[in-house]
């Protein structure tokens, strides 16, 4: 079994990858970075969400010695021109605040009506090689955004981004429903391909 490293300390997140990846029958087995602690955090100094996921799934390969996966993702609001985008995790300014990073942002757009309120999630997914060979897919979930947050489940952005076409927001959702959907899951299926391919 090939043993990928996927360049996040998220939990949640290697959680959520490792059913996506599991279901597209992917006999790997997934870790996060946590396995590897002596490895530093990669800055993430890209200006696009592929140049930040290919950063980090870059730098974990080469001080691995093992594929690596690693996505960068974020909302990106209509009206404040697709902001906050690649600045997501840290728009309150600490990183992976959820619940600062959330108030913030409700607090911008409070005076914005429903008709006005469109956004999406965006996720670049990157599959490095010790070698240096990389692939780079991208998915997005359109929807619009909540004036509060609603439902316990997800991460992020969830409580507030109803895709289009349901009533629930995504934190509402089951990880399987949000999986099926999920800008992530959009793009870790497409990547799924290449890893079969370059790892197998």
């Amino acid at each position: 079994m090939t043993r990928l490293i996927l360049a996040t300390r998220n939990a949640g997140k290697v959680t959520e990858l490792r059913a996506i990846l599991s279901d597209a029958g992917l006999p790997h087995e997934l870790v996060g970075a946590d396995a590897y602690p002596e490895i530093p955090d990669v800055k993430e100094t890209g200006v696009t969400f592929a140049e930040n996921a290919l950063l980090k799934a870059h730098a974990l390969a080469r001080a691995t010695g093992l594929p690596a996966i690693a996505d960068d993702s974020g909302l990106c609001v209509d009206v404040l021109n697709g902001a906050p985008g690649i600045f997501s995790a840290r728009w309150a300014g600490a990183h992976g605040d959820d619940k600062a990073n959330l108030d913030l942002l409700l607090a911008q757009l409070s005076d914005i009506d429903d008709p006005h309120r469109g956004a999406h999630f965006a996720c670049a997914a990157a599959l490095a090689l010790p070698d240096g060979t990389e692939r780079v897919v991208e998915g997005r979930l359109r929807g619009t955004l909540r004036h509060a947050p609603s439902g316990t489940g997800g991460f992020g952005y969830d409580p507030i981004l109803q895709p289009e076409g349901d009533t629930r927001t995504c934190a509402e959702l089951t990880p399987a429903e949000k999986n099926a959907i999920s800008h992530r899951g959009q793009a870790f299926r497409a990547l799924v391909p290449f890893i079969r391919a370059l790892t197998t």
